[in-house]
């Protein structure tokens, strides 16, 4: 027998039992996002590759190894996204809404990199994106970070730490990189393959190696911080000194580096030790060359990136998810004329309670069959409509979650006595 079409792999289905974290954390994390003065926009899935190629760096894992790129059948390069700042940015410039604005964004959906699949990391993986444009501050690198620690406190999580570090301006990033080549190169025949083919392009890249033969030498590498420029110094001074007196925990870890070539100063990652390997749940930092190097006026920028499937996986470890939403009445019916009826009743229930969820028997059935739907539905009231119903104007009621017998209900009186009927079975209207 053949298996049929998978799923290509590394691209997972989410199904309707998994789905409620998902929910939860959308609803969660689009509240939060709201209240701080965040708006929504909505970038393409697919963009030209060149848009990639100049704001992540062709020397990067993602542009050199990672994209999912084609041509189209106009001759055009094109890539699925591998992440969404730049795409964001992209939509900035190219709309007009630059021109000295400050703009607080956010969007979400599925990014792609053709990685290795494991827990935790997938071709086709779900992201949070958001973006502060036109704050020169820290005190945009604050709230951000803030923001973070607060979706963690709202959903219970407890098993994350937040890693920070400053790459410092463009040009002592582009100093400490001469450093870092300069240090590698004496070190060549102990670097692994990876290392060597970063060695020239993106040599902070190799700071980032899990390889365990290399972290002796990672560890005598010389350090950021050492380049740093004086006020990014002190931009770093007073974002550590504002996550101090907000109580939010950090380490600083001056590797951290991150893997996309737009990064300057501010950079930071809540990591998590629940998820094995793929330990990053949301990185991000500033980028405040990037919309200049696309070709729009300087502007400082920041971001971050919150990887939902992780995210996700660690609200189901703590039980962090809402609980399901309770059934409350499946309607059965019998009978040609009671079934027609049973669709204006349904509809009619809907309309005066939208807070109720009315589920209709849907492909006909005896009353035996019809019932076990109703149980396996979690529904806690069976509303009964048949032909001798009909005439009489009335609905059968019987309790599906305890031992009742069956009443009777004026089918006029029905929307407006269903609420205390649901109250007596303990199913809350509100």
């Amino acid at each position: 027998m053949s298996r049929g079409i998978q799923a290509v792999k590394g691209m997972n289905d989410v199904l309707p039992a998994q789905i409620g974290a998902w929910q939860q954390l959308e609803r969660v994390f689009g509240e939060l996002l709201l209240r701080y003065g965040y708006d929504e926009i909505r970038v393409p899935i697919v963009e030209h590759t060149e848009l990639f190629k100049r704001s992540l760096g062709e020397h990067t894992d993602v542009v050199s190894k990672e994209m999912y790129s084609f041509t189209d059948t106009g001759g055009e390069q094109l890539t699925l996204r591998p992440e969404a700042t730049a795409g964001i940015v992209r939509a900035i410039i190219s709309n007009g809404l630059l021109r000295g604005a400050r703009l607080k964004l956010w969007t979400s959906g599925p990014m792609f990199r053709h990685e290795a699949p494991q827990r935790g990391r997938y071709r086709q993986f779900n992201q949070f994106s958001i973006e502060a444009v036109g704050f020169a501050g820290p005190d945009v690198d604050i709230e951000l970070i803030a923001l973070t620690a607060r979706l963690w406190r709202q959903l219970g999580i407890t098993r994350v730490r937040l890693l920070l570090n400053s790459l410092g301006s463009s040009a002592a990033r582009a100093q400490y990189k001469a450093v870092l080549q300069d240090y590698f190169r004496q070190h060549e025949a102990a670097l692994d393959e990876d290392s060597r083919r970063r060695l020239n392009g993106n040599p902070l890249r190799i700071l980032d190696s899990k390889n365990p033969a290399m972290q002796a030498l990672i560890a005598g590498a010389p350090v950021l911080t050492d380049s740093l420029d004086e006020e990014s110094r002190q931009h770093f001074a007073q974002l550590c000194s504002a996550l101090d007196a907000l109580g939010i925990a950090y380490e600083l870890n001056p590797r951290l580096v991150r893997g996309l070539d737009y990064y300057s100063r501010t950079v930071f990652e809540w990591v998590t030790d629940a998820l094995g390997a793929q330990d990053a749940i949301c990185s991000g930092g500033r980028y405040d060359g990037l919309i200049e190097q696309l070709a729009g006026d300087a502007t400082p920028g920041i971001g971050f990136a919150l990887g939902v499937e992780r995210v996700v996986e660690l609200m189901n470890q703590v039980g962090a998810l809402p609980a399901a939403p309770a059934a409350a009445v499946y309607l059965i019916a019998s009978g040609a004329r009671a079934e027609l009826a049973a669709h204006k009743l349904a509809e009619t229930l809907r309309d005066a309670l939208p807070a109720v969820p009315v589920q209709l028997n849907l492909g006909a059935g005896n009353f035996k069959a019809q019932f076990r739907r109703a149980d396996r539905s979690g529904a806690c009231l069976a509303l009964i409509l048949g032909d001798a119903e009909l005439d009489r104007g009335v609905v059968g009621v019987k309790p599906l979650r305890r031992e009742a017998g069956q009443s009777e209900c004026p089918l006029a009186e029905l929307p407006a006595r269903l609420p205390k009927l649901l109250e007596e079975e303990s199913w809350k209207t509100t």
